[in-house]
């Protein structure tokens, strides 16, 4: 499909905790967090999802007109009803332009660029704002050292446009897969009807993030190079010939393995030091960070990929 992300912008809350701060709260030392996690430091914020992903799509919007489409990506909502994107259109003073959410956890940035893509691709939108903003901080459970280590805040947003005559950008290939069976390897219970807030049975860690990690990055493993070769293979492609890598910022651990599965590791995109893991909102901030480092060039293969609570595959390949 002839369409290009044609701005990539994020934002990162001011406010920094380092490992070394986060250490005594989840009992753990700062070192510990750093080699399990890779994550260094994260932003925490001080603001809510939707002035958090208002910065982030001013600064891809820039001077431009209003888009025709926005689409909220995003895991961490405002509230359940009405939806977060309804919020994230008001914080930008917009009205009257459609907006709905995409949700498919960490992959909601992935997905929701799919869908972005068959929609211009359809005619019925010409520019499509896609904005992923987390504050998951909130939803952390410093019981469980190992999860609670890993989230940040932040924000990232693109805008998505049809490809201009005279240019070759393209959605190549998009794939997504789920496992139903890895679907208790990272949860957050509460806040639907299952554990509803007056259920006898509901607990107040039911509406914090839970994650059992090593069986989901064996999980994630044992599946991630089939489906690699089925999103290339028709293609002809291998992971030698992606020119610049954008995961999903799961963990280090889960970025130090991507090598062995043929990828440059100098190709990586890789910022989970700096803000660990964003939920959704990672995919965007990489790109973002790859645009700000030069590392975006059009014309060549950028793979964006990542897994999901699910458990979820996606991956989209794009001559950018």
């Amino acid at each position: 499909m002839r369409v290009q992300i044609s701005r990539v912008a994020m934002a990162a809350p001011p406010n920094i905790q380092t490992a070394d701060a986060l250490g005594p709260l989840i009992g753990r030392s700062g070192d510990w967090i750093r080699q399990r996690t890779g994550v260094d430091r994260r932003h925490i914020s001080a603001v809510s999802m939707e002035q958090l992903g208002a910065e982030a799509a001013r600064a891809a919007i820039g001077d431009g007109p209003p888009p025709d489409l926005l689409i909220n990506a995003s895991l961490t909502p405002l509230q359940l009803i009405p939806d977060s994107s309804v919020f994230l259109l008001g914080a930008l003073g917009y009205s009257g332009i459609p907006a709905f959410s995409v949700h498919a956890t960490c992959l909601s940035f992935a997905v929701a660029l799919s869908q972005a893509a068959a929609l211009i691709h359809a005619g019925l939108y010409r520019r499509i704002l896609i904005v992923s903003a987390e504050t998951g901080s909130l939803c952390r459970d410093f019981e469980e050292p190992e999860s609670a280590a890993l989230i940040g805040d932040g924000a990232g947003a693109a805008l998505v446009e049809a490809t201009p005559e005279g240019e070759d950008s393209a959605l190549l290939a998009f794939r997504m897969a789920t496992w139903p069976e890895g679907s208790d390897y990272a949860e957050l219970r509460g806040l639907g009807t299952r554990n509803f807030p007056e259920a006898p049975h509901t607990r107040p860690a039911d509406n914090r993030f839970h994650m059992r990690g090593p069986r989901l990055f064996r999980f994630t493993a044992q599946r991630f190079g089939p489906f690699l070769a089925e999103l290339l293979g028709p293609l002809g492609l291998s992971p030698a010939d992606i020119d610049l890598v954008v995961p999903h910022q799961a963990s280090g651990p889960a970025l130090d393995a991507l090598p062995a599965f043929g990828f440059d590791p100098a190709r990586v995109v890789n910022i989970i030091a700096e803000y660990g893991n964003c939920i959704a909102a990672s995919l965007p901030m990489a790109l973002a960070v790859a645009q700000a480092e030069g590392r975006l060039r059009r014309g060549d293969r950028v793979l964006l990929l990542g897994s999901g609570a699910g458990l979820s595959l996606a991956a989209a390949l794009l001559r950018w």
